[in-house]
Order: structure tokens, then C-alpha cells, then sequence
């Protein structure tokens, strides 16, 4: 099952969720759970796709970092696919201020 995280600086999880979900015609639900916090979902056939701050609640009352290698201010966009998609890859890639930090090359 082919993961992507993608990540961005520019935007906030409320703007990308909108941005994503009017470019891919998506529709991100606001969800909200004990382990990650406030994200979006979107689910389409074959996937998913989870939009969240890189800061999550840690068991201690402080947040901790969901990705380590990304900074606590990014927003991660993060998808889950049954197979590939490079057209789907590729449309990530484009979008203005989101940047691949991890998935099929």
C-alpha cells in the first residue's frame, strides 16, 4: 500500500484542506481525535488522504511531533493508497507550497 506525506509552511490545515479538496475534487471532513488532534479526511476509491498539524497531544499534556524530521509548524498532508498513482503524485507535486517529504519515488 503506497503512502505519500507531503508538507507545507504556506498553508494552514483549514486552507489546504480547500485548496486540495477544490483542485482534486475532494471533500475533507474536520475530525478530531484523542491521539491526533484536529486533522481533516478525505476518502475517495482506492484511498485516503489526512490532512494535520506536525504537532499532535502527547500523553504528557505537552504535543508532540507527529513527523521529527519536519518542523512544528508544518501541516502534513498525508496519503494512503491501494496502488500507485503517479498522476495522483503528480498532482501533489504541483500544488503551490507543498513539498514531498516521503513516498514512492
Amino acid at each position: 500500500m503506497p503512502d505519500y506525506a507531503h508538507g507545507t509552511g504556506a498553508h494552514a490545515p483549514d486552507d489546504l484542506a480547500s485548496l486540495v479538496g477544490t483542485r482534486l475534487g475532494l471533500v475533507f471532513a474536520a475530525r478530531d481525535s484523542s491521539f491526533l488532534g484536529a486533522y481533516h479526511l478525505a476518502t475517495f476509491p482506492g484511498g485516503q488522504m489526512r490532512i494535520q498539524p506536525n504537532t499532535i497531544p502527547g500523553d504528557d499534556g505537552e504535543d508532540d511531533l507527529y513527523t521529527e524530521d519536519l518542523p512544528a509548524d508544518w501541516v502534513l498532508l498525508l496519503t494512503t493508497t491501494d496502488a500507485e498513482d503517479a498522476a495522483l503524485a503528480a498532482r501533489l507535486d504541483a500544488l503551490d507550497g507543498l513539498v514531498r517529504v516521503d513516498g514512492p519515488a
